[in-house]
């Protein structure tokens, strides 16, 4: 649901469809701004019955006369009689006096905002008289156009309903070209800046009079996909945006249909070369499509480097280099788990339940056991930094793994992994109720080695083993992860 400026919450009542209408209505003014080189300011009644300033746009192309904020300021009762003069009889009216700001004469025209009927709210155009910009006077196709949504604005044509016309990447201004089109779609005025984008798709000589429809046709190469909008755009029929793309030349073009008392009286368009932004947009999709083949090689890399020591542990004679050569395998496997969900997600962090759950599976399963052995995991990790979850992931499958080769070698049992996160501070404990360790043999294997060596550089954190007070071991983890 749209809303009210803070300053008039209190002041000003609306139906939610009025609301509405005028928020649309400030969602493309500033189209109807630039048109006219002039400020608009939205006055709506308060309770008292007093006209109240609900918002203003100042054009991109003329500077303002209007350099501070005047939402939520009352509008002198001078210039009210004409204003409400404009609500009651839904007609434009034009101050027949200027009016000195300081430093220059400002011409001042009311428009009443009319939605089904009735009108709702004034739109005030303030323009410096002569309109004056960058020492020339306005193009008088820019005027007419403008005078013409001015006057959509007060017959309720203007916004268009359902135009889309929230701002979009690339969406054409008024400074980047505009031309105007009759009933029939020809053209009727074009600014330079338009021409030139046209020049450039490739339509020779003037634009003055031609039918850009049919100009833009003769170019398009038999079998070329077309966008199934681009005849209604270019003929000002609907309030659309397409985009025109030629040897390379990328033109996106907006489109908006002048009325009159509702009948179709020409269209509007809106023309920007956007060719060196859709370069931009092609280059990263070629930067993003290569990241992603590394990934995919590296992921494929690590999988020949599991299947080779996989090949190398079946042929070798001696149980000790077989369990070695199994060990340095499941490793590489976790490796390759973790690289996977880094390699899916562009801002390098992981959820790292989901991708431990994965290689929690993989390590139950590997470890070699000839008892039932179930693995359950308690609590939640959160999301965490791509180096940290490296680590963290070959840590618990090291430590999930011995639990189930050596404390749960001779009979059934669990291991549980309770992980309690509070921001950056982590605590895990890898529990089982198997056997335990024997006395001495902690830190006495490569694994636990590992698995110390990591919890202390990677992880900032601390590494204990301890009995199970129902049997077995508890191995507890405190490490410092980036928040």
């Amino acid at each position: 649901m749209t809303t009210l400026p803070a300053a008039l919450r209190d002041k000003v009542e609306f139906a939610p469809a009025d609301l509405d209408w005028l928020h649309q209505l400030v969602g493309d003014w500033q189209l109807v701004a630039d048109l006219s080189m002039a400020d608009l300011v939205l006055w709506v009644r308060n309770k008292n019955g007093r006209l109240m300033a609900m918002d203003q746009c100042r054009p991109s192309n003329n500077p303002t006369v209007h350099p501070d904020d005047v939402i939520g300021l009352r509008m002198p009762a001078v210039r009210e009689a004409l204003a409400l003069e404009a609500l009651a009889s839904c007609q434009v009216k034009i101050a027949k006096d200027s009016v000195w700001n300081g430093t220059v004469a400002v011409k001042e025209e009311f428009i009443p905002v009319v939605r089904g009927g009735r009108a709702i709210a004034v739109l005030t155009r303030e323009s410096t008289v002569g309109l004056l910009s960058g020492g020339r006077l306005i193009d008088d196709g820019q005027l007419q156009a403008a005078n013409r949504l001015c006057q959509m604005i007060s017959q309720g044509d203007f916004p268009v309903s359902g135009a889309g016309t929230s701002v979009r990447h690339g969406m054409p201004r008024v400074t980047d070209g505009m031309i105007c089109l009759s009933v029939e779609g020809n053209v009727t005025y074009a600014s330079p800046n338009a021409t030139t984008c046209f020049h450039r798709l490739g339509i020779k000589g003037s634009l003055d009079k031609v039918q850009l429809l049919e100009q833009v046709t003769n170019l398009i190469p038999p079998h070329s996909h077309v966008d199934e909008t681009m005849s209604l755009v270019l003929m000002g029929r609907q309030a659309w945006l397409t985009e025109l793309e030629l040897g390379g030349v990328f033109l996106a073009v907006r489109s908006v249909p002048l009325l009159d008392a509702g009948q179709r009286a020409g269209g509007l368009l809106l023309v920007r070369d956007i060719t060196e932004l859709r370069r931009r947009e092609q280059a990263l999709l070629s930067k993003d499509a290569t990241i992603r083949e590394i990934h995919h090689r590296v992921k494929n890399n690590l999988q020949t480097v599991s299947a080779l020591l996989r090949m190398q542990a079946r042929r070798a004679k001696q149980p000790e280099a077989q369990e070695a050569l199994r060990e340095a395998e499941r490793r590489v496997a976790t490796i390759a788990t973790v690289h996977d969900a880094l390699s899916q997600n562009i801002d390098e962090i992981v959820d790292f339940d989901e991708v431990f759950g994965q290689v929690l599976r993989q390590a139950a399963l590997v470890a070699e056991s000839d008892h039932k052995v179930s693995v359950q995991l308690e609590g939640r990790f959160g999301m965490v930094d791509g180096d940290a979850a490296q680590a963290l992931v070959t840590v618990l499958a090291e430590l999930v793994t011995n639990a189930v080769e050596h404390g749960l070698a001779k009979r059934d049992g669990t291991v549980t992994v309770t992980a309690q996160r509070d921001g950056a501070a982590l605590k895990v404990l890898v529990s089982d109720d198997g056997e335990g360790v024997a006395e001495g043999k902690v830190m006495s294997g490569l694994g636990t080695q590992i698995v110390s060596t990591l919890v202390r550089t990677e992880l900032h954190g601390v590494i204990d083993w301890s009995p199970n007070p129902q049997g077995g071991t508890v191995v507890t983890i405190h490490a410092c992860l980036e928040d």
